[in-house]
């Protein structure tokens, strides 16, 4: 093919993209992450291409019954509606077979037009083994998940120079998934892993050994076969294929996804250098429709320029930001009270009584992530004495979060808070939301008044969630981890702590001192200021605003070029 395109900068490969909240080719934080990035650089005008793959099976709708017992809708997803296809083609080699793979494309454009393609490759062709045809069926398959890794990095190397991308500048692996791509480029440059190495940058997201993917040799060779070089084990250590080290091995630049996190993956990986990015989000994506219109009133350049939201103490009214605010809040409970009058929902109550049904003038807090241990989604009720001392009438919280069909701890996690919802009824009300999505999100991080945030330290890598709430107004009140300690750093009024600040704490031994921070926190200073001193709770709601000047994702893209790409 004539290369006739021009010099692309970076080429971002990740094994999950979200490109849209109804397009299954994400699963979660990271794929959120790659997606925003993907979007600044359009607005940017960035010459960047995503690549990724594209995921065949049906998507499922979560529905919750009143036992907090969860059943799954099949949602039947058709790639020609929201995709290009492609004509190109090109092969690779996976477990002794050739593999078949097309591609379809994706555009993201930006607000002067400028578009980033992001490119999906696909194995389900007719002229493919069943084998070959499952490799693009579900994301993070678990049979044939290092198959999938060679997938993208080998067969996306291959598509990108099918398609005319010739020179490109920077190659930019998102986790270990993608280490394949190096590979793909050693036989462009000879062999020699310093040409390479000169090419690529690698992000690493996950704090603890476990999460990192690893696979047996004997296991490797039998996927991988000549895809791996010879010296496999001097670039992805001698013991098993180390995803992470292999990626790292044949990266100029390393950086973990906040100041925190990059210190904890040092010490994990002791034997590279790794600096530090912190993540940011898409500020168009997540600021909700009144706060939009209120910014363009008021911090006019807020659309381009996100640096201008470090103008908002001074620049927005307060009635006026509260007023948005509340349209905000109203539309996230209207959102709430019909989930609690659906009968999907509840068979038992259809319409429930006005008491229970969420009111606007209660301070709202919302909890919305994966259901995993780490992230403590139990925490806020530990002490049930003691949160109703606290909240009695005073509190109506939020939560939700999927549960994969065959995560039985997640399930657990549902079926336990929707009991606690039935015990604390009529005290404190509590509801879990069903079918979390980007979509519901988004209501969540605008139209809240708190942002409940609880991980065991240091296993926040970077969390997102709480730079969207902020962007809207919303304070955070969160463990000091991740991205929150640089955002308490830069301005305490901001939000809230919990907990202490200490490097020395581990996963095992926090949880107490955090309920008690979090429950004295809640007593003492959240509640009496929402209820009692309206001005000053909206002077903070301006300080959580002014964060969204340093966490977006045009800031991280500025940082890749400065740091990583083409240096």
């Amino acid at each position: 093919m004539t290369n006739d395109r021009p010099p692309i900068e970076c080429a971002y490969f990740s094994m999950e993209f979200m490109l849209e909240s109804d397009i299954p080719t994400y699963a979660g934080g990271l794929g959120v992450l790659a997606g925003d990035l993907m979007r600044s650089c359009a607005d940017m005008g960035e010459p960047v291409v995503g690549v990724s793959l594209v995921y065949n099976d049906s998507t499922y709708k979560q529905v919750i019954n009143s036992a907090g017992t969860q059943n799954y809708e099949q949602l039947v997803w058709h790639k020609n509606d929201q995709l290009t296809k492609l004509s190109n083609r090109v092969e690779v080699t996976i477990q002794g077979q050739k593999v078949i793979v097309g591609v379809w494309r994706y555009d993201i454009t930006g607000i002067d037009e400028h578009v980033v393609p992001v490119y999906l490759l696909d194995t389900d062709f007719i002229d493919n083994s069943e084998y070959a045809r499952s490799l693009t069926q579900n994301l993070y398959e678990g049979g044939v998940r290092l198959d999938q890794e060679v997938l993208l990095g080998m067969a996306g190397v291959k598509m990108l120079r099918s398609l005319g991308y010739e020179d490109i500048k920077t190659f930019h692996m998102n986790e270990g998934h993608a280490s394949f791509v190096p590979l793909g480029l050693l036989a462009e440059k000879g062999f020699k892993d310093e040409e390479v190495k000169k090419l690529c940058v690698f992000t690493t997201h996950t704090p603890i050994p476990e999460g990192h993917d690893k696979f047996d040799y004997n296991y490797a060779h039998k996927v991988a076969g000549d895809n791996l070089p010879w010296h496999i084990q001097k670039l992805a250590s001698e013991k098993e294929l180390h995803m992470t080290i292999l990626g790292m091995s044949m990266s100029k630049y390393i950086f973990g996804v906040s100041q925190k996190h990059g210190r904890v993956s040092q010490n994990m990986f002791p034997q590279f250098h790794i600096g530090a990015i912190t993540n940011g989000v898409h500020h168009r994506t997540w600021i909700g429709t009144e706060l939009a219109n209120l910014y363009d009133k008021f911090l006019p350049e807020w659309v381009r320029y996100p640096r201008v939201f470090k103008n908002a103490i001074d620049a927005i009214p307060d009635e006026e930001l509260w007023r948005a605010h509340q349209e905000e809040k109203g539309r996230l409970l209207d959102h709430v009270n019909n989930h609690l009058t659906s009968v999907s929902n509840d068979q038992e109550r259809v319409n429930p009584p006005e008491p229970e049904q969420f009111d606007i003038d209660t301070l709202t807090i919302s909890l919305a992530r994966r259901l995993v241990p780490y992230k403590r989604p139990l925490l806020l009720y530990s002490d049930f004495n003691r949160l109703l001392e606290i909240g009695d009438g005073k509190l109506q919280i939020i939560q939700c979060g999927k549960a994969a069909p065959g995560d039985e701890g997640a399930k657990a996690f549902v079926r336990q808070i929707i009991d606690i919802s039935k015990q604390l009824r009529g005290r404190i009300k509590v509801v879990y939301l069903e079918n979390y999505s980007p979509l519901l999100a988004r209501q969540l991080v605008r139209g809240s008044d708190v942002w409940l945030n609880t991980p065991r330290r240091p296993l926040e890598a970077s969390g997102t969630s709480g730079m969207k709430a902020a962007m809207n107004g919303v304070l955070n009140f969160s463990i000091l981890d991740g991205w929150w300690i640089e955002g308490y750093q830069i301005d305490s009024e901001a939000g809230f702590s919990i907990g202490p600040n200490d490097e020395s704490l581990t996963p095992e031994n926090n949880d107490q001192q955090d309920i008690d921070d979090m429950y004295n926190k809640l007593q003492n200073e959240i509640i009496p200021l929402y209820y009692n001193n309206r001005k000053d709770w909206i002077n903070r709601m301006k300080h959580a605003i002014t964060l969204g000047a340093y966490f977006n994702t045009h800031r991280c893209i500025n940082e890749y070029k400065e740091k990583a790409w083409q240096v």
